[in-house]
């Protein structure tokens, strides 16, 4: 089927449980909120201590050697619920206190074999990210967000699915925002259907130093991709900006920008975002092709020990949706199950826990 055409129908609004809005989540946790029970934590704590008992390499797990008799159901309804539903999710409820880093990052890991694949999150190959501030600043063209304390702004991550797990919790700030890519096109068929248009066509998209061999430093995948019945959203306002600074990069005109602030406008209107405070232990999974996550700034602790840390996963699930091939710029592959990261001539992947 072709790729979309301004001239192609697109509904008039999405429905659905993916199409949410602020209200649907905010007073309802029983539609985004898994509290563990101790019979479950106990299995998941059992599956890590068989694990790494054995002396494997988190980093190569399977949910073969990662058995959960008690959550396995639940785990499959998760992962039809991130594809066809809401897409969020956190699973409140785990001891993390109580773990050390290598058996939370485990059951984090075994968890995640149950959704889906592990992607590669940088050129080291790190299946395994780590969230939080490195001292770094984002004026950096070379230095991607997450590794900084600063407001991140709505965006979505190279994968079908990203998790997160929440080890220490910022003395102030990093609430987690989620916000509807398609309740985002509902309010904006509305307001501005003129400029709807522009947010379907090639847009670049700076890698910030993190390039494929043979690859351009920037992307160019429009911000809406409507291609067979599914409308995927692919967004970063910052990284759209700096890759302004390559020469051969598509010029953005005054209409592109303000195709952009309007984006932005709805997506931070309280009517339609949603915000959580994630606490140590919570693992919150979203996906990635309906929904756009965001954090805000944060200050964080004087001990070092104690400062916000969160570990990531971005995963590639089986029996997901077709994505166009212009995502084969950023994903490397657009093959269901076997797609997203980021892999350069230098990628090996592992588990790092440093």
């Amino acid at each position: 089927m072709a790729e979309y055409t301004v001239n192609d129908e697109l509904p008039e609004a999405f429905e659905g449980p993916d199409a949410w809005v602020s209200s649907e989540l905010s007073g309802n946790p029983d539609a985004w909120l898994k509290v563990l029970h101790d019979d479950e934590v106990a299995e998941l704590e059992s599956a890590a201590d068989k694990y790494l008992s054995a002396g494997h390499d988190i980093g190569r797990i399977t949910s073969a050697d990662f058995e959960l008799p008690l959550l396995g159901g639940y785990l499959t309804e998760l992962k039809h619920k991130l594809l066809k539903g809401n897409g969020v999710e956190v699973i409140r409820g785990l001891p993390i206190t109580r773990f050390s880093l290598q058996v939370a990052a485990c059951i984090f890991c075994g968890i995640g074999t149950h959704l889906g694949n592990a992607r590669s999150q940088n050129a080291q190959g790190h299946i395994l990210g780590h969230v939080r501030d490195t001292g770094v600043s984002s004026s950096d063209p070379d230095v991607r967000i997450y590794q900084t304390a600063e407001r991140q702004s709505f965006h979505t991550d190279s994968a079908d699915v990203v998790g997160l797990l929440c080890l220490k919790q910022a003395q102030t700030g990093g609430e987690s925002l989620l916000v509807s890519a398609l309740s985002i096109y509902n309010r904006y068929k509305q307001l501005r259907p003129d400029l709807l248009p522009l947010l379907f066509e090639p847009i670049a998209t700076d890698r910030r130093g993190e390039v494929p061999t043979g690859e351009k430093p920037y992307t160019t995948i429009p911000v809406f991709n409507w291609y067979m019945g599914f409308l995927t959203v692919y967004y970063q306002r910052q990284y759209i900006e700096s890759a302004q600074r390559f020469d051969d990069a598509p010029r953005l005109t005054d209409r592109h920008i303000e195709a952009l602030d309007v984006f932005d406008a709805l997506a931070n209107d309280p009517a339609l975002y949603f915000s959580m405070q994630l606490e140590p232990g919570d693992m919150q999974f979203v996906y990635n092709h309906s929904q756009l996550h965001d954090r805000t700034a944060f200050t964080d602790w004087l001990e070092t020990a104690e400062r916000r840390h969160l570990l990531r996963l971005w995963l590639s699930i089986a029996g997901d949706r077709p994505l166009p091939s212009s995502f084969t710029q950023r994903y490397g592959s657009i093959e269901i199950g076997n797609r997203g990261g980021i892999i350069t001539s230098e990628t090996m992947l592992h588990a790092s826990l440093d």
